[in-house]
C-alpha cells in the first residue's frame, strides 16, 4: 500500500500539566516583575541626588555673646541649639528609639522586617497609613528629600540610607536625628524642644513623662502639641510609655507611674512659650552688621559665634530709663501705634570704641525693627557746637578765655537770635558754651572759616554733611540738611574724652565659625583728630557747661562731666550729649514725625535720661579726673577782654583758667579806663557826693548819668529849682530826705514811699529820713555765676 493510500493518523492529544504552566507563568511575572523593580529602581536613581555630605550638616543659629563671653540671644530660621549624643540620656534615647525605631542599632538603614509588617498592614488597611522608615531614612528625608510620598522619593531614600550608614556610625547619625527633627512650636532638636515646653536647657533634668511625651510630638507636632491639645498629647505620651514596656526599656510599674502624672509645662501651661529676646535693640544692630557682611543664610543658618561689646548692667539701665514714662512729657499712640514722643540712647566706652548700649526707642514689638539709636538721623542743635564751632576754634590756638561780642548780630536776612532772647556783651568762650550762646558759636565759626569747620567735624567722624550744603554759618546751631545719628554724635564727643583720638565705634569683637575656628577679629579704627591740648580744653569747656550751665540737671555730684545741650530752634529735638572720663553717651528725644514739644529741652528730659543711664553704668566705679596733658598751663586773664590784666581791670574780671603751652595771652588789656564816681552810687559825682574814688570801666560802658543819691541840691537847674527824693512816710511831721541805696547796698526808704520834689533853692528839707527800717545796709559779698571763677577745675 502507497503512503498517498494510508489512513490518516489520529493525533494524540497531551493532558495539561497545570503545575508546569503556573511555574512558567511565575518565572515570567518573576521575570517581569524584576525587570518593572529594575526599571523603578533605575528611574529612581537616575536623577537622585550625589552623595554629599554637606547637607547633613544642621542648621545652626548664630550666637550671641556679651562682652564677658556669656550667651544673650540666638538669631536663628530654626530655633535649634544641637547637642552631642553623650549628653542625651538612656532614658531619652530609649523613648525615641521604642516608638521611632526599635531596631535603629540592628539594620543597615533598613528595616525590612518594618517593611513587610507595614506594607500587609497597608493592604489590609487599603491605604498607605503604617510608616515603615527607620531613623537612618528621616535623615535622608530630612537633609536630601522632599517630603512627597512616591516610589521614587521611597527608592532614592533607601539607597540613601544605606550610604548614609556605610558613612556614619550609629551614634552620629542619631545625633543627627534628634538634632534635626521638628517637634513644634518653633523648636528644631530635642535640646529646644526641651527648652520650649518644659523650660530645661539640661536633657538629664528629664523625667521619664516628659522624656516620653517629647518622643511623641515628631509624629504630628501640630496635632500633639500639648499647649494646643493637652488631652491628645498626654495619649500620645501614654503610647510611647507603651511601647517603652513592650521593648523593656522600662516597667510596667514605671509606665503606669509615669501615666498617671499629668503633664506639667513650662509657666504652669498658662501661656504659650515666649522666645526671650534679650537686649533687642542692641542685637537688631549686631544683626544688621552681620547680615550686611556675611548674608542671611550664614547669619540665620551658619551657627556663628558672635562676641560682642554689650554691657548687660549699661543696657539694662539705657532699657529701663527708656522704659520709665517718668523720663518723658506726656505720652500718646501715632496712628501706627507707636508711642510718642520717642528717644534713644547710645554709651560706649570713649578709649577702645566699644560700644556698651544701644536702645532705639521705647517699645520694642518686632525683630529688627527701625532703630532710633544707629539709623535716625535728625537735626542736633546746640550738641554740634563743640563739633563745628567751638572744637576748630581751639584747635588752631583759641582759648576758652578768649572773648566774642554777645550782641544782635544778623547775616544778610538771616538774624542770629539767642534761644533766652538774652545778649551779654563780650563774653569768653567759656560762658558762651556754659549758657549755649548762638550769636557767640555763630561768631566763632566765622572767624575760623566754614571750611575748615567742616573738615575739623568729619575727622570726629561725622559723615552725614551734605557737601555743597551744610557748607554755611547756620551749620554751627546744628542746622545742617539731613542731621546726625546718635551713634555717630557719641562716638564724635568719644574723641574729646579720649584726648583728641577717634576711634571707629564698634560692636563686635570677634567671630567664630560653628566649630568655633576664629573668622574674623575685630579692631577698631583710630584716627588723631586733634591735638590733646584741644580735647582738654573742649572738656574743661564742656564740665563748666554741667557744673554752672544748661546742662546742670546731669551733674554726677562729684564724678567730673562734660555735656552739651541741644535744641532744635522749633522743638522738634532735644538732645545731651556728655562724657565722663569712663564712658560717653548720647540721648535723643523727639516725635518720629518732627513735632513740636513745648517745654522740652535738652537740659530736661534729654538730661534727665542720661543721668540715670550713667549714674548706673558708673556704680562702684572709683571717681578720677579727666586726664591733663603735659602742655597745660593756667593763667589768670581779664574775662572782657581775653588778654593779660592790666591796673586797670576791674577785680570780678579778673578769672584764672586753662591754657595749651604756647597760647597765652601777651597783649594787655586796653579795654578799661579810670573814671571818677561816687563811691556809693558808681555814678559821676556831683559836689554833693561824700566820697569820690576812681574806678574801672569797659570802655563803652561808662556812667554817663550824675549821681541820683546825692544830688547838688544847691547848683539848681535852668529854672532855679532842684528835684530830690522825699520820704513821704506818714511817721515823719515834716519833709525828710530820703535815703536811697547804692549798687552795694541794701535797705532805703521803700520806692513806694519816695517822692521827687522839686524845691527853689534854699527850701529843700534838711533833715534826712531817721527811720530805722529805711538805714541802708551794705549788701553780702555774692559769688558772680561766672566772672572772677577759678577755673582750675574744669
Amino acid at each position: 500500500m502507497t503512503d498517498a493510500h494510508r489512513p490518516p493518523r489520529r493525533r494524540t492529544i497531551r493532558k495539561v500539566n497545570y503545575w508546569r504552566l503556573g511555574l512558567v507563568i511565575g518565572i515570567l511575572l518573576a521575570v517581569i516583575g524584576a525587570a518593572s523593580a529594575a526599571g523603578l529602581v533605575i528611574y529612581g536613581l537616575r536623577d537622585m541626588p550625589a552623595w554629599n555630605p554637606k547637607p547633613l550638616q544642621t542648621n545652626m543659629p548664630s550666637y550671641i555673646y556679651d562682652k564677658d563671653g556669656n550667651l544673650i540671644n540666638k538669631i536663628y530660621v530654626e530655633n535649634r541649639d544641637p547637642i552631642d549624643i553623650e549628653q542625651v540620656p538612656d532614658l531619652v534615647k530609649s523613648a525615641f528609639l521604642s516608638i521611632e525605631d526599635t531596631r535603629f542599632y540592628e539594620h543597615k538603614g533598613l528595616d525590612l522586617r518594618r517593611i513587610v509588617g507595614a506594607t500587609i498592614a497597608d493592604i489590609k488597611s487599603g491605604s498607605r497609613a503604617q510608616g515603615a522608615s527607620t531613623i537612618t531614612q528621616q535623615v535622608v528625608k530630612m537633609a536630601f528629600l522632599s517630603p512627597e510620598k512616591t516610589f521614587k522619593r521611597k527608592i532614592q531614600e533607601a539607597m540613601l540610607a544605606i550610604q548614609l550608614e556605610r558613612n556614619y556610625p550609629k551614634d552620629d547619625i542619631f545625633e543627627m536625628y534628634l538634632n534635626r527633627i521638628y517637634f513644634g512650636e518653633g523648636a528644631y532638636g530635642i535640646k529646644s524642644a526641651a527648652m520650649v515646653y518644659f523650660g530645661k536647657d539640661n536633657l538629664e533634668k528629664l523625667n521619664l513623662e516628659e522624656a516620653a511625651l517629647l518622643a511623641g510630638l515628631p509624629k504630628a507636632p501640630n496635632n500633639y502639641d500639648p499647649f494646643k491639645d493637652l488631652e491628645a498629647a498626654t495619649r500620645r505620651r501614654n503610647i510611647v510609655l507603651t511601647t517603652m514596656v513592650r521593648n523593656d526599656f522600662i516597667s510596667e510599674d514605671q509606665a503606669a507611674a509615669a501615666s498617671a502624672k499629668p503633664v506639667s509645662l513650662v509657666n504652669d501651661g498658662k501661656s504659650r512659650h515666649v522666645e526671650k529676646y534679650k537686649f533687642p535693640y542692641f542685637v537688631d544692630y549686631i544683626t544688621d552688621l552681620l547680615i550686611e557682611k556675611y548674608g542671611e543664610t550664614q547669619v540665620y543658618k551658619g551657627g556663628l559665634h558672635v562676641y560682642t561689646t554689650v554691657d548687660p548692667k549699661v543696657q539694662t539701665a539705657a532699657e529701663r530709663a527708656l522704659a520709665d514714662p517718668k523720663n518723658f512729657p506726656k505720652a500718646k499712640y501715632d496712628k501706627k501705634g507707636v508711642i510718642q514722643p520717642q528717644a534713644a540712647v547710645v554709651v560706649l566706652d570713649p578709649h577702645t570704641g566699644y560700644i556698651k548700649a544701644i536702645v532705639g526707642g521705647r517699645e520694642h514689638k518686632q525683630k529688627r525693627q527701625f532703630n532710633r539709636a544707629t539709623d535716625a538721623v535728625r537735626q542736633p542743635g546746640s550738641t554740634f557746637k563743640p563739633v563745628v564751632a567751638y572744637g576748630p576754634a581751639l584747635e588752631r590756638g583759641k582759648s576758652p578765655s578768649d572773648v566774642v561780642n554777645d550782641v544782635p548780630t544778623k547775616y544778610g536776612t538771616w538774624p542770629v537770635r539767642n534761644y533766652d532772647g538774652k545778649y551779654r556783651g563780650y563774653i569768653t568762650y567759656r560762658t558762651a558754651t556754659m549758657f549755649s550762646v548762638n550769636v557767640a558759636a555763630v561768631k566763632i565759626m566765622e572767624e575760623t572759616g566754614v571750611q575748615k569747620s567742616i573738615e575739623f567735624a568729619k575727622k570726629l567722624g561725622i559723615t552725614s554733611l551734605v557737601k555743597g550744603e551744610d557748607e554755611h554759618l547756620s551749620t554751627a546751631l546744628g542746622g545742617i540738611t539731613r542731621g546726625v545719628k546718635p551713634l555717630e554724635l557719641a562716638s564724635a564727643y568719644g574723641a574729646f574724652a579720649n584726648e583728641g583720638v577717634y576711634i571707629q565705634p564698634t560692636a563686635i569683637t570677634r567671630i567664630e565659625d560653628r566649630d568655633h575656628n576664629i573668622i574674623e577679629e575685630v579692631r577698631p579704627k583710630k584716627t588723631i583728630a586733634m591735638k590733646k591740648t584741644t580735647a582738654f580744653l573742649m572738656t574743661s569747656m564742656l564740665e563748666s557747661a554741667v557744673k554752672g550751665g544748661t546742662g546742670y540737671a546731669a551733674s554726677l555730684g562729684k564724678r567730673p562731666v562734660a555735656g552739651k545741650t541741644g535744641t532744635t530752634s522749633d522743638d522738634k529735638d532735644a538732645w545731651f550729649a556728655g562724657y565722663t572720663p569712663e564712658l560717653v553717651s548720647v540721648v535723643w528725644m523727639g516725635h518720629d514725625t518732627p513735632t513740636t514739644m513745648p517745654r522740652v529741652y535738652g537740659g530736661t528730659y534729654p538730661a534727665k535720661i542720661w543721668k540715670s543711664v550713667m549714674k548706673e553704668a558708673h556704680k562702684n566705679l572709683p571717681v578720677k579726673e579727666f586726664p591733663k596733658p603735659k602742655d597745660i598751663v593756667y593763667a589768670t586773664v581779664c574775662s572782657e577782654s581775653g588778654n593779660k590784666p592790666s591796673e586797670l581791670c576791674p577785680e570780678d574780671s579778673l578769672v584764672k583758667d586753662v591754657f595749651a603751652k604756647g597760647s597765652l595771652p601777651t597783649k594787655e588789656c586796653d579795654a578799661h579806663v579810670l573814671v571818677e564816681v561816687c563811691s556809693e552810687s558808681d555814678q559821676l559825682p556831683t559836689s554833693a557826693c561824700p566820697s569820690v574814688v576812681k574806678k574801672s570801666f569797659l570802655k563803652g560802658k561808662e556812667p554817663v548819668d550824675t549821681c541820683k543819691i546825692h544830688p547838688d541840691y544847691n547848683s539848681g537847674n535852668n529854672s532855679g529849682t532842684a528835684t530830690v527824693p522825699v520820704c513821704t512816710d506818714p511817721i515823719h511831721s515834716e519833709a525828710h530826705l530820703a535815703i536811697v541805696p547804692g549798687p552795694s547796698e541794701d535797705g532805703g526808704c521803700p520806692p513806694e514811699v519816695i517822692q521827687y520834689i522839686s524845691y527853689p533853692p534854699g527850701e529843700m528839707p534838711s533833715k534826712v529820713c531817721d527811720i530805722p527800717e529805711h538805714q541802708k545796709t551794705k549788701k553780702p559779698v555774692q559769688n558772680n555765676r561766672y566772672r572772677g571763677r577759678n577755673y582750675n577745675r574744669y
